[in-house]
């Protein structure tokens, strides 16, 4: 039989773990006629008793994989760890808090198995702040907008990958990985099925503003040279305009003898501008700098401190690259 991998991504989830690990199982005992499973937690080194409760779930089920990484390295390199981690032929990535709906797997598989190696889900609606929101559907139309490849509107992590699409995915390294961004691109047939995202029930939310800002950040550099090239564009039309201003500053002097006035507002106006520009621009440059310098020093992307039921070949202190 085929089999199915899910993928599960832990920080602090005590609350979630046992409700996500029998909705998610429930789930697959259903399909268990026509497909083998594994359910694999990638534990970033939470803090509470989120390890501990995975331990005992894997003492008893010996589907159950889990892995605990030497330190937190971050949601999306764990998401990365995990498809890395997976045997399954197709895999299925979900979140602990259950925002995104397990049964929701019956239909991806479908689609899987009319011949769709990517099929992702679309938000169509979420339970969170306007605000959030609004933030949320700028971001996915501005990145799509921006970048040079077409990615899709509304959707998250939460999809099934192909095997084919995980083995295209290992020979990619990636330090700051964007993996909906990277699936994306990597071409295949690839399906969107509309849900209605649900409340998180427990816990508290791992990506306040910044770290939205901060996955934001991640998705626009790591798929679009447009921040560089209007970087180039704006400092031309600066330099074009500051020369055309100065060029009419020397003729109304020298033809028209214009006395001018000290000029104490203009010059502080411009000096201004031009240290705010230089700064935007340099930022900009930096970040793609700093990427770069991340890339080449191809340090780990997660460190296994710890394996539950996987086989020998992850033993604990092997490094995911």
């Amino acid at each position: 039989m085929k089999k199915i991998s899910v993928v599960i991504p832990v920080y602090n989830e005590e609350a979630n773990i046992p409700r996500a690990y029998r909705e998610i199982k429930t789930v697959l005992d259903s399909l268990s006629n026509c497909y083998e499973y594994e359910i694999l937690f990638t534990d970033n080194h939470s803090e509470d008793n989120s390890f501990h409760l995975l331990q005992d779930m894997a003492a008893r089920d010996p589907l159950i994989k889990v892995v605990r990484f030497s330190k937190n390295f971050g949601y999306q390199r764990s998401i990365y760890t995990g498809y890395m981690l997976s045997r399954g032929d197709a895999v299925v990535q979900l979140d602990c808090d259950l925002q995104d709906p397990p049964a929701l797997i019956h239909e991806f598989i479908a689609k899987w198995e009319e011949g769709y190696s990517v099929v992702y889900g679309i938000r169509r609606t979420r339970a969170e702040s306007w605000f959030i929101s609004v933030a949320r559907l700028v971001f996915y139309r501005l990145i799509d907008w921006l970048s040079e490849d077409t990615l899709p509107l509304d959707a998250g992590d939460f999809r099934l990958v192909d095997k084919k699409v995980i083995q295209e995915l290992r020979k990619i390294y990636d330090f700051n990985p964007y993996l909906r961004g990277t699936i994306s691109v990597m071409g295949f047939n690839q399906i969107g099925v509309p849900y209605d995202r649900l409340e998180r029930k427990f816990g508290e939310s791992k990506f306040p503003f910044l770290k939205l800002v901060r996955l934001a950040m991640d998705g626009l550099v790591n798929h679009s040279l447009v921040p560089l090239k209007l970087a180039h564009y704006i400092g031309v039309l600066t330099f074009f305009s500051a020369f055309c201003l100065m060029v009419g500053y020397i003729i109304a002097k020298l033809v028209f003898s214009h006395a001018w006035p000290t000029g104490f507002t203009t010059i502080t106006t411009l000096i201004l501008l031009s240290i705010g520009l230089n700064a935007l621009f340099l930022g900009i440059i930096g970040e793609y700098l700093g990427r770069i310098y991340q890339q080449v020093r191809k340090h780990p992307i997660t460190i296994i401190e710890k394996t539950l039921n996987l086989d020998s070949s992850h033993k604990e202190g092997s490094v995911a690259e």
